[in-house]
């Protein structure tokens, strides 16, 4: 997950709103990928205090984790509550927070979420469309999954597949990874021995490395997802991520999510977009990377992947959404991309 942005008070940001208060306007149904708000004081979600770095903005490089990978993993609890049926069901999603059995704390999350279908929507459709494309290429024989940025993705503790088939790696920003890991810990979440841990700051250090380091096994085909990462990363870092995976065995796969560049959106959405865009980067929280669709996929083809498919909104709720009696759906500039080698 990306770096959260400095704190509410630092030097030149926008008087009379906090960056807890920002952060928290950021998703009031008219956003895309990204941003989300962090758990608000009076709805902890666990016996002790939420670390201040997620209602004040500190840096994750300040050995802090990451606001948006709370947001994520809350957006998905949500999900559990709120929508029926579920696109990604999700067993732990509310225990990993430890709202399992805190019902007004619940009924608070409800609150806040409520209106934020689109958003919601598509937080819970990336992680079930890597998990549909993670069961095909299990059925390939692919025994390596690599989740990139894995905040609280709650999947390697769930996972139906034995060790002997499936090895997890989950790769995030060191101060990310060890606040996960003592989230497990207080939420009595077993890891597996078929999870294993890799610390990359995706910047800053080799994800081959990091990735060797935790014994992945370079020679063999894995699958990679990879969500909620790229719009926040320079282009060369994607890119170069991209090349690491292309290099890999045949059958090699990874699915992630990206944003078309605003002038090709309608009206409303570049218009809601361009704002955004403009406050992010006030509060030191740039978009970075944006993608057309067809010069990714010949960035891809360069770079030696043979399949590919690009799933826009349209082909999204057709395919996950289709005549749902609460009409949650997904819009807007977020696509899910599957690349296999």
């Amino acid at each position: 997950m990306r770096n959260p942005a400095k704190g509410a008070e630092q030097p030149g940001e926008p008087s009379g709103i906090s960056r807890r208060d920002f952060l928290q306007n950021l998703i009031a149904g008219e956003v895309l990928v990204g941003l989300i708000s962090p758990v608000p004081a009076d709805c902890q979600v666990s016996p002790e205090p939420l670390p201040s770095d997620l209602t004040r903005g500190t840096r994750l490089d300040e050995g802090r984790p990451s606001a948006t990978a709370l947001g994520t993993a809350l957006a998905r609890a949500a999900h559990q509550i709120l929508d029926r049926p579920r696109v990604l069901e999700d067993p732990l999603a509310l225990r990993i927070l430890g709202l399992e059995k805190e019902s007004d704390r619940r009924e608070q999350l409800i609150g806040r979420y409520r209106p934020q279908g689109a958003l919601r929507a598509f937080l819970a459709l990336r992680s079930r469309y890597a998990e549909d494309e993670l069961a095909r290429a299990i059925q390939r024989g692919v025994g390596q999954y690599v989740i990139l940025g894995a905040g609280l993705d709650t999947f390697p503790y769930r996972n139906p597949y034995p060790g002997s088939k499936l090895r997890v790696y989950e790769v995030d920003h060191p101060a990310t990874q060890a606040w996960k890991r003592r989230r497990l810990h207080e939420s009595g979440i077993e890891i597996p021995d078929s999870v294993a841990f890799a610390p990359v700051d995706f910047e800053k250090q080799s994800l081959g490395e990091g990735l060797v380091g935790a014994g992945f096994r370079k020679a063999e085909p894995a699958f990679f997802s990879w969500l909620g990462v790229v719009i926040y990363l320079t282009k060369p870092a994607v890119l170069e991520t991209l090349r690491f995976v292309a290099a890999l065995p045949a059958d090699s796969e990874i699915v992630f999510d990206y944003c078309v560049p605003p002038a090709g959106l309608p009206d409303d959405l570049r218009a809601a977009h361009e704002r955004l865009a403009r406050r992010t980067a006030e509060y030191g929280e740039p978009w970075i990377t944006y993608f057309e669709p067809q010069a990714l996929a010949q960035e891809l083809r360069q770079k030696g992947f043979m399949q590919m498919e690009d799933l826009d909104s349209e082909e999204a709720n057709r395919r996950y959404f289709k005549d749902r009696a609460d009409g949650l759906r997904v819009n807007g500039a977020g696509r899910l991309l599957m690349a296999r080698v």
